[in-house]
């Protein structure tokens, strides 16, 4: 997922032509609060003229604890709820702020006649999102993902951090990752309520080897994916993310074997020197699942 301004129209041209999977407009913590007027225009104009391809289309609004919030759910969805598929809503701090975006979307669809149900993603990026994460999750029907907003995490836990996503001296004291328990929690409450799990940004665009360091990280940790803050950044992400051709063949075997072994009424097999059973059989499963549908071999 790449994030754009949409205080610059011509980043978004450039993201919406771009290799990302999904592009998101935001409205929030990259655009000036005098630029925030500017922004909901240039966001409705992209929306309504460019051409996004397959790419799924976001715009993170502002939190709800702003005087922004309201405009941009009313001004954007209004004249561009069509071309829109998902919100993002920030530093989502309980049940409540995901209710109200859900309720003011069912007032704007219902007054325009939208036929498309826009979707809503979540950022946890706080103390009190992260204690009410599973609130957050099944609070509205149009829920589809949880994302780990490490940046504003650290800030409101008032943990000291160098830059946005970045290892750095702290990382080195701490007896372990500092962001296991976030993250693993975003990951989990994604799972059990079936929703997506993304990580958050990385800030150094410039640092290839940290960045695709987070990105094996999140991905071990179970997350289906990463946001990008620039474009060269998108490339490591969908290597990493996606299943590699050794990963995939190995899933594809352990299913076949699985399979044969269930034929002959057996619960295990031995693949590679190896027991395979009912748990090895979901493992590949899952890895098939993040392959393109023409890709899984099944």
């Amino acid at each position: 997922m790449l994030f754009v301004p949409a205080s610059n129209a011509a980043m978004i041209a450039k993201a919406a032509a771009s290799d990302a999977d999904a592009v998101c407009l935001d409205l929030e913590d990259s655009v000036a609060p005098n630029a925030k007027a500017a922004a909901r225009i240039n966001a409705i104009e992209a929306f309504r003229t460019l051409d996004f391809g397959g790419r799924t289309r976001i715009v993170r609004v502002n939190s709800v604890d702003t005087p922004y919030t309201y405009r941009d759910l009313v001004e954007v969805i209004e004249a561009a709820g069509e071309q829109i598929d998902l919100i993002m809503l920030p530093k989502a701090e309980g049940a409540a702020d995901v209710e109200f975006v859900d309720t003011l979307l069912t007032q704007i669809e219902l007054s325009h006649g939208l036929a498309r149900r826009i979707g809503i993603e979540a950022q946890i990026e706080s103390a009190a999102g992260f204690v009410n994460a599973r609130e957050i999750a099944s609070a509205s029907a149009r829920m589809e993902a949880l994302i780990f907003g490490p940046g504003d995490y650290a800030a409101s836990m008032q943990m000291p951090a160098g830059a946005v996503g970045e290892m750095d001296a702290h990382d080195a004291l701490y007896p372990g990752h500092r962001w296991h328990a976030a993250m693993h929690t975003v990951v989990a409450t994604a799972r059990a309520n079936g929703l997506r799990a993304m990580d958050g940004p990385f800030a150094g665009f410039r640092d290839a080897a940290g960045f695709e360091q987070s990105c094996r990280i999140a991905r071990a940790m179970g997350f289906d994916g990463k946001q990008c803050i620039h474009p060269a950044q998108l490339e490591a992400a969908k290597a990493i993310f996606m299943p590699g051709e050794e990963e995939s063949a190995h899933a594809r075997r352990v299913v076949e074997a699985c399979e044969t072994a269930a034929a002959a009424g057996r619960g295990a097999a031995n693949l590679d020197g190896k027991m395979i059973d009912a748990a090895s059989y979901r493992m590949a499963l899952a890895v098939l699942k993040k392959l393109p549908p023409k890709e899984t071999g099944r």
